[in-house]
């Protein structure tokens, strides 16, 4: 029997310190950002028009942050989470520079912990990713945490590792694009007259905007970013799997959010650091996804004066609403309709 094909890796199968270089680069086209837009319908300037771009001293409108955060990940999948259980959490990401299309993208990983379930079945592996450009140039870095299957329930229990992660990227290490220019900012064009100095810590925006998610959306959106994990797919096998049907990636959740958040935030151009994330429930084709933020800090950047960093809390929520702003209950439980909490940074340009 040929043994050429890639069953993925196990959870006995990782080593902490272990390097692992995905294949395949991907060339970012006009194409995929113009699907991305018609999957979402993010409407931010910056990343809309070139024109507007170059208004800010960028040389044309660079590729969505998340888009590039997709096809990052998505490299990852068939060497990583092919056999997860679940994906748990992510922390201390941070996007060092733009990507514009033309760019291609290459992912590295090392594996920086593993604790093995008490149940002897599954374990947890802590992986740190790069993606980086055809220059070498590092775009993106972020530490995920999965939960993944063990296929020898025999295997020896390895030490258990654990990685200390920071609870948010500190201001110090927040990456600027090189060249940006406010002086000709239109917030017409940009969609907002609200500027940072007029959010305040803890504020709450509804975003109101919603969007029901369709089987063929999220399977094309999972395929644009060539993430092969089966449960997002192959309804023959997830038939008899612990949800019966296909969940929908949770990645694509975070996208239908963030796209949601420019009414309300349309002058946060620019993702510059994951903090924290959870994917608290999964959904699937036929749930609705509404969003609402929560400022969780605001701090000015050194040395700038036209432009600060916002800290929020992005929260997704199915089949209801979000007036109520549903999060957690007293015991710090989850609404039940909670699906996604999602602490992220922006920037935003400061009143003049």
């Amino acid at each position: 029997m040929s043994t050429k094909t890639n069953p993925g890796n196990f959870f006995e199968d990782f080593r902490v310190g272990m390097e692992i270089v995905h294949a395949t680069p991907r060339t970012i086209t006009d194409g995929d950002v113009s699907l991305y837009t018609a999957l979402y319908g993010s409407r931010f300037a910056v990343q809309s028009s070139s024109a507007f771009a170059a208004a800010i001293g960028l040389p044309r409108a660079p590729v969505d942050d998340l888009l590039l955060f997709h096809l990052v990940f998505g490299k990852t999948v068939p060497d990583i989470s092919l056999n997860a259980i679940a994906n748990l959490g992510y922390a201390a990401g941070r996007f060092h520079a733009l990507a514009y299309p033309g760019d291609t993208i290459r992912t590295v990983s090392e594996v920086i912990g593993l604790k093995e379930n008490s149940n002897g079945k599954s374990g947890t592996v802590y992986v740190r990713s790069v993606g980086t450009n055809q220059t070498g140039a590092r775009l993106l870095e972020y530490v995920r945490w999965v939960m993944v299957r063990k296929k020898n329930l025999d295997a020896p229990t390895p030490e258990a590792v654990v990685p200390e992660l920071p609870e948010t990227v500190a201001v110090a290490d927040l990456r600027v694009p090189d060249g940006l220019d406010f002086s000709g900012y239109d917030p017409a064009l940009a969609g907002s007259a609200y500027f940072w100095d007029d959010y305040e810590e803890d504020e709450k925006i509804d975003h109101v905007d919603a969007m029901t998610v369709e089987e063929c959306d999220h399977m094309t959106a999972t395929r644009l970013y060539q993430n092969t994990a089966k449960v997002h797919f192959n309804q023959h096998t997830e038939k008899d799997g612990r949800f019966g049907k296909r969940i929908v990636y949770g990645g694509h959740v975070i996208s239908l959010a963030r796209s949601f958040t420019f009414n309300g935030l349309a002058n946060a151009f620019k993702i510059v650091a994951i903090n924290g994330g959870r994917h608290v429930a999964p959904i699937f084709a036929g749930d609705t996804v509404y969003a609402w933020s929560q400022v969780l800090g605001k701090d000015a950047l050194p040395g700038r004066t036209d432009l600060g960093a916002l800290r929020l809390r992005l929260v997704a929520v199915k089949d209801q609403n979000c007036a109520a702003f549903p999060y957690k209950d007293q015991e710090e439980k989850y609404d039940p309709a909670v699906v996604l909490d999602f602490d992220y940074t922006v920037l935003m340009p400061r009143r003049h």
